[in-house]
């Protein structure tokens, strides 16, 4: 484990909230205005926003898909980090930012919940972050047409089985929006 969960601050992920990945997200509109809350809370407590953003083929850079969502902006003085894996750390200079930061809990939110969310509360995990996925600021797409369960048990099972996650000397929890408290 590194020394990064001892970092005492927190720091908000807002993961992908792009608008190729929220074009079909469950129920985008409650979850974009989730997150708008989460970063208005952050932002009045001092606690960073780190923005993670995704590119592919269907999320070439600068391309409409590729903008963060029209109702969340990232502050100038925030820090952005683009990637082109599902762990936001693989490849890119979170750490590094983070470190920076302070930031040694993590906060996540985002989409899609089963790729890019998941890969990361466990990149950060393993690196030795303590990591709270908030329950109900991260979302995914219908996928089941290629044998996926539906969005809301996907959200639901990832909800349940991070509540359960233990290491040494990190935690990892799950609490809804209203139940975020901002350490600075």
């Amino acid at each position: 484990m590194t020394a990064s969960g001892d970092r005492p601050g927190d720091a908000l992920l807002v993961i992908d909230a792009q608008n190729g990945v929220f074009e079909n997200a469950h129920e985008r509109d409650a979850v974009v205005a989730r997150i708008a809350t989460l970063i208005e809370n952050a932002r009045a407590a001092s606690v960073p926003v780190v923005w993670v953003q995704h590119s592919s083929d269907d999320l070439a850079i600068d391309s409409e898909a590729w903008q963060i969502v029209p109702e969340l902006e990232p502050r100038d003085d925030e820090t952005v980090v683009r990637k082109q894996h599902g762990d936001s750390f693989e490849e890119t200079d979170l750490e590094e930012a983070l470190a920076r930061l302070d930031a040694g809990h993590l906060l996540i939110s985002g989409g899609q919940t089963d790729a890019c969310v998941r890969s990361t509360l466990h990149g950060g995990f393993v690196r030795g972050y303590h990591v709270t996925l908030v329950s109900d600021a991260h979302t995914t797409e219908d996928l089941s047409a290629w044998g996926a369960p539906p969005p809301e048990q996907v959200i639901a099972h990832t909800n349940l089985y991070w509540g359960f996650q233990t290491a040494a000397g990190r935690t990892g929890k799950v609490v809804p929006v209203d139940e975020v408290d901002f350490v600075r």
